[in-house]
């Protein structure tokens, strides 16, 4: 299979300047920085794009080529690995004792896993909880320890010994980086959970292909997820954003069922937060791209005011008549994108690809509890697709829950009703992951 990224890239650096165009100079400045990726195309990957060449070009032709030429998006990856000769700081920052550090240590990931995907050590651990290090948003994924006042040293809480055998992974939205996904692990951390957090580089998006880059990085975090259950006993709990993350999830459910079977039933529990929508749907992700180009801009990250309690029961389920309007540029942008993408989703070796991953997630997934975060106000994902796969779920027999923050923007629910969301967080994992912590 030739490779997809001269295809995709294309037009998508041509939407991406008309993100630039509305956006501010924040956004702006990040696209500048990129340099253009000069990627090869095979004789098979050159006869499809120019069946898309026709659509493309009536938008394309108005679009300056001389301020195109410094768009690009990095491919390299650098992801620190932490010391295993001394204790490693967690999320917060904080040194665990070097008695407790030998399991962490023992992961054969960290010795030859990161070695063998050549990728660069940090430099010296942070130091200060405030501060991030400057390739904090670069990595690929980052191990956090659960905090120190969280572990309980004496070995005598069940409860706490059940929470440090239980490896949380976070994976990522479309356009998310490292930094954005502390504010979950420090949480998770705080209740004395080891945390994953998994990131896609934009890059790897833009110039996917089947087999490639992408799935190369998964296949990494495979390797570490299954070393981490099979020599040190622990279980999983996944925790996925928009639909970016939830696909990622299918695709390590995928190779987990490849590698061994077996380790499906080390995962407790699954959290979704902002999806799914269970079909390769042109708007979705068109509205997913537009989000990740201009980022605040977005009208997707706008949430609903309501004014009473009434009214906010009359508009669950249902689109607010006063909700935000994108601008004329974001709806332009979603235009193009959209028509991208209907063509691009029905590539057959795309095609096939999602196939495969929406089928696992529909009919596959381990039999673990699911609680699904989402909004009625969510622009990105419709709130209708979620509680639809929600009633599939349960009609299948899965253990499912749900929460609807109705007003809170795409994966902004945190931000917007931390309570709400630590809540729901709390009562999942106590009633099906770390049984023994519940409350009496």
């Amino acid at each position: 299979m030739g490779s997809l990224s001269g295809i995709i890239q294309r037009p998508l650096i041509a939407a991406a300047a008309v993100a630039v165009a509305s956006a501010s100079a924040d956004v702006s400045d990040k696209f500048q920085s990129f340099t253009s990726p000069g990627a090869e195309q095979t004789d098979s990957s050159v006869s499809v794009s120019n069946s898309i060449q026709e659509f493309t070009s009536s938008w394309v032709s108005h679009i300056s080529v001389s301020k195109l030429s410094s768009l690009n998006f990095v491919t390299r990856v650098q992801v620190p690995v932490p010391s295993i000769s001394f204790g490693v700081p967690s999320s917060g920052h904080k040194f665990i004792p070097s008695n407790l550090c030998s399991s962490v240590a023992s992961f054969p990931l960290l010795v030859n896993v990161y070695q063998s995907a050549e990728l660069a050590k940090a430099s010296k651990p942070t130091k200060t909880k405030g501060s991030i290090p400057a390739s904090y948003s670069d990595v690929l994924y980052r191990w956090h320890l659960p905090e120190t006042d969280a572990i309980d040293v004496s070995g005598t809480s069940d409860c706490l010994a059940m929470k440090s055998r239980t490896v949380v992974v976070l994976l990522g939205w479309l356009g998310a980086k490292q930094k954005h996904l502390r504010k979950y692990a420090e949480w998770y951390t705080s209740k004395g959970f080891h945390v994953i957090t998994f990131t896609f580089p934009m890059a790897e998006i833009l110039s996917y292909q089947v087999g490639g880059k992408a799935e190369q990085n998964i296949e990494l975090l495979v390797n570490h997820l299954a070393d981490c259950l099979e020599d040190e006993g622990k279980n999983l709990v996944f925790h996925t954003f928009s639909n970016t993350g939830w696909l990622t999830y299918g695709a390590i459910l995928e190779k987990f069922q490849n590698k061994d079977p077996s380790l499906m039933g080390r995962i407790r529990g699954c959290i979704v937060d902002s999806a799914p929508v269970a079909s390769p749907d042109p708007q979705v992700w068109a509205s997913g791209f537009s989000a990740a180009f201009l980022k605040k801009n977005s009208v997707a990250t706008k949430g609903i005011v309501y004014t009473n309690e009434l009214e906010t029961d009359e508009l669950v389920g249902s689109r607010a008549s006063g909700e935000p309007k994108p601008a004329v540029t974001e709806t332009a942008l979603l235009v193009v994108l959209e028509k991208f993408f209907e063509v691009i989703l029905h590539l057959p070796a795309v095609n096939r690809r999602l196939s495969d991953v929406l089928g696992l997630l529909s009919s596959g997934q381990p039999a673990c509890p699911q609680l699904y975060i989402y909004s009625s106000a969510d622009r990105v994902i419709p709130a209708e697709s979620v509680e639809s796969f929600i009633e599939e779920q349960r009609k299948a027999g899965r253990e499912v829950r749900a929460c609807n923050f109705v007003s809170t923007p795409h994966v902004d629910h945190f931000r917007n009703d931390p309570k709400l969301y630590t809540t729901q967080l709390s009562q999942f994992l106590e009633d099906y992951v770390v049984t023994c912590c519940k409350s009496s």
